[in-house]
């Protein structure tokens, strides 16, 4: 413990422990001196301990040189006839913003043309641009509104940029720090849901609004469409461009998991009437694609939780409705996304948690379903859908093969793209086994490891899950953990705990509220399972998660820290009394109840912040976070590593000064993020 900070406890937090519920709340004032001076010894601290272990600077250097290796993967954003990309390496920390032809990007000859230069503008304008989309005003393209954020928060400007002239329009649309959407309504006009200073928000801390504004029109002067009450979570706009026309959507999220669907038709709001958990994932000509969440019977026709079906807008509008399914997905099955062409839809599947890729086509008023080869023990990712045509493009990569994408025109396909190993691969093998958990369900894990792997328990072993959401973890490609932890006889499991989206919504909703402590049991039962096939011990055996997986890590080390020698706990929700009440907190009541009233019964059961004591042992966590979260409040995590450091607990605590949610914004810090969280896992796991 620092001296500062020790004198600070000393003379000052008894007094605050007993005169107030929380002695640490004064953490959670982001960038007060007190809170930032704490932040930097923390920091030293830490940085001081694992940056001296042997293998903190060469794992940096691998690290970073695979990042800014000019040899990778230009993953494209497709819009009309170009290919945009955002690169980044040594020279462009920030990044550039260019395209090329589709045409020659096909054929692997691009000739790419910068169109903004991140580091140029942010040492223009003294800012921290992280680069966050463009949404181009069709059917030209040739004008679109970028997103730039500060430092990475979620909070990002909007300007109006002319990609002909390389060039911000002058008196074009500007929109200040927010965070929310916007949507083309045409060349002059834009829809607004956004929050703006001095202007209400919701309790979530987004929109509460819809506001018209046409081109050269003051912000304070927009027409005012509609507001919803505040203890909503947001209001949501976009739009799609189809035949000539924008067809515009607006959506009240009443919380994560309900919501009003609304459409913008000729200055008039036309609400429809669709079930409140469904997601929109596409339209195909007058058909809109929707992804149930939970059963919905139309018209005496039942479908199931988590089917694909197809509703009319023509019908829609006029409050009428007429469904049918096309695809429904067994018990080992859920559907990760929907794109349209011209004349199909391809649905992104994971079966048992591998990839798989369809073609839905409507034919004689029914879809019928056609499944594409693609390479197996993988995840399939939708890169782009051309409505306009047949042509899509796909990738797929694995736990040891890089991303490869691929280019299909109608019945022909070639790859376009094929990722460079950056970690060596030749001796893993990866296993996908399955676990019971504590009620019986069985619970998949893979695990990854060099083939000649000793099975005595002492193999230094990460196991990562998220659990939440309905997000879920596929088999991937990852150059981090095979350069920090794979590739040096490391095994690394990834958990699919309940709570996440793998087998549909029921495997959501199975860890939903105060279902929650069956997600955390689902990890136990992993951890178990390798300790009793001897692959590791508790002694050597780590956790991770970040976010909600963070959540999940902070439970993990004060509920069992009997199963862990490591924790790393990152951009956590830990304090679940007040998580509400921290910037965009109140948006996941619905995943996790509200602490304000009974919910609070069984949520203080696992709410790690109230659960860590004086008199328990654990092992020494890592907790990450960084002071431009500004989804996530980085007083949760300052929160649990000052009350573990007033009893005397060792903790190491990191705090990144830019990054966002994800705790990095350039390559360098990713570098540095991923080599100090790796390096502490082989300290205290090997």
């Amino acid at each position: 413990m620092s001296n500062k900070l020790f004198s600070f406890f000393i003379f000052f937090a008894p007094l605050f422990y007993f005169s107030q519920e929380d002695p640490f709340l004064w953490l959670e004032e982001v960038e007060s001196t007190e809170s930032l001076n704490w932040v930097k010894e923390q920091n030293q601290l830490t940085e001081s301990k694992i940056k001296a272990k042997d293998c903190f600077k060469p794992m940096k250097f691998s690290m970073l040189s695979a990042m800014n290796n000019l040899d990778k993967i230009d993953y494209p954003n497709i819009v009309g006839d170009y290919v945009y990309n955002l690169w980044m390496d040594e020279n462009h920390v920030r990044g550039i913003w260019r395209r090329t032809t589709k045409s020659s990007y096909i054929a692997n000859q691009c000739k790419w043309e910068t169109l903004i230069d991140l580091d140029e503008l942010s040492k223009k304008e003294n800012k921290n641009w992280v680069f966050e989309g463009a949404n181009f005003l069709a059917p030209l393209n040739q004008k679109c509104l970028i997103y730039l954020s500060d430092g990475g928060t979620d909070e990002n400007i909007i300007r109006e940029f002319d990609v002909k002239s390389k060039s911000f329009v002058k008196k074009g649309f500007k929109l200040p720090s927010g965070k929310g959407n916007v949507a083309w309504l045409n060349e002059d006009e834009i829809l607004i849901a956004r929050t703006f200073p001095n202007q209400p928000k919701t309790t979530s801390g987004y929109a509460k609004s819809v506001f018209k504004l046409k081109r050269n029109e003051a912000i304070d002067k927009t027409l005012h469409l509609i507001s919803i009450d505040s203890n909503k979570m947001s209001i949501q706009v976009s739009s799609e461009y189809i035949n000539g026309t924008y067809y515009t959507s607006i959506i009240t999220m009443n919380n994560f998991y309900s919501k009003d669907f609304a459409f913008y038709i000729d200055q008039n709001i036309v609400k429809v009437n669709l079930p409140e958990d469904a997601t929109i994932q596409c339209r195909l000509s007058d058909a809109i694609i929707l992804k149930l969440n939970s059963d919905w019977i139309v018209n005496e026709k039942k479908f199931k939780s988590g089917d694909i079906v197809s509703v009319s807008y023509s019908d829609l509008i006029q409050n009428k409705q007429k469904a049918q399914l096309v695809y429904h997905p067994d018990s080992k099955s859920s559907v990760e996304g929907v794109g349209a062409s011209k004349k199909f839809l391809l649905l992104n599947i994971i079966k048992n948690v591998e990839g798989q890729l369809y073609t839905a086509t409507l034919s004689d008023e029914n879809w019928k379903v056609k499944q594409i080869p693609t390479e197996k023990m993988g995840t399939i990712g939708l890169v782009h859908v051309d409505r306009k045509t047949e042509d899509y493009f796909y990738s797929y990569s694995s736990f040891v093969k890089p991303s490869t994408i691929y280019y299909v025109n109608k019945s022909d396909s070639k790859v376009v793209r094929q990722g460079k190993e950056k970690f060596n691969t030749q001796n893993i093998e990866v296993h996908q086994y399955k676990v019971a958990s504590s009620d019986g369900t069985l619970i998949p894990y893979f695990i990854i490891h060099s083939k000649d792997i000793k099975y005595d328990g002492t193999n230094p072993t990460i196991v990562y899950a998220y659990g939440g959401f309905n997000i879920s973890v596929k088999p991937y490609y990852s150059y981090t953990k095979g350069i920090g932890w794979i590739e040096k006889g490391g095994v690394y499991v990834i958990a699919n705990i309940r709570g996440g989206g793998e087998f549909g919504p029921l495997w959501h909703q199975a860890a939903l509220k105060e279902k929650r402590q069956t997600a955390y049991n689902d990890f136990y039962a992993v951890c178990e399972d390798i300790i009793s096939k001897k692959i590791s011990s508790p002694k050597h055996i780590g956790a991770m998660g970040w976010s909600n997986g963070g959540l999940m890590a902070g439970v993990v080390l004060t509920q069992r820290p009997d199963l862990f020698n490591a924790v790393v706990i990152g951009a956590p929700l830990l304090d679940m009394k007040r998580f509400n009440h921290l910037l965009a907190g109140a948006s996941w009541m619905g995943e996790y109840g509200n602490p304000d009233t009974d919910d609070w019964n069984y949520i203080q059961k696992y709410s790690p912040y109230q659960n860590v004591f004086k008199d328990k042992k654990y092992p020494q966590p890592f907790i990450v976070t960084s002071t431009k979260d500004d989804r996530v409040h980085p007083g949760h995590a300052r929160k649990m590593a000052a009350k573990m450091i007033y009893q005397n607990h060792p903790v190491f605590y990191y705090e990144t000064l830019e990054g966002g949610h994800s705790a990095a914004s350039t390559n360098e810090q990713s570098a540095e993020l991923y080599s100090l969280i790796y390096s502490y896992f082989w300290w205290k796991l090997k």
